[in-house]
């Protein structure tokens, strides 16, 4: 069982920068591939991000790709998103999800609004 909770969101002006984090539980933490997610306003879930349980590999969708940033910090259990020049289409509530062996674990979301 792994619990998530994601933290860093907020109100920002287009252009900042932000860092979402996403704390998880258990001793395996490291064995899990790590992925955040987001969803707008009457849209449905997208992908944005994901890191492989070392962190060697990560690959991000093409809307946020040379912005955003995963990375982890197995000691520490926690997931990253930086998120730099950001625009108001990346408004949404942000969600870090775990996989491993076809189990998946989703945290509560954390809301980024973006103003123009």
């Amino acid at each position: 069982q792994v619990q998530l909770v994601e933290s860093g969101g907020g109100l920002v002006q287009s252009g900042v920068s932000l860092r979402l984090s996403c704390a998880g539980s258990g001793t395996i933490f490291s064995m899990y591939r790590m992925d955040w997610f987001r969803q707008a306003p009457g849209k449905e879930r997208e992908f944005v991000a994901t890191i492989s349980g070392s962190g060697g590999s990560t690959s991000y969708a093409d809307s946020v790709k040379g912005r955003f940033t995963i990375s982890r910090d197995n000691a520490k259990n926690t997931v990253y998103l930086q998120m730099n020049s950001l625009k108001p289409e990346d408004t949404a509530v942000y969600y870090c999800h775990a996989y491993l062996q076809w189990t998946n674990y989703w945290g509560q979301g954390t809301q980024v609004t973006v103003s123009s």
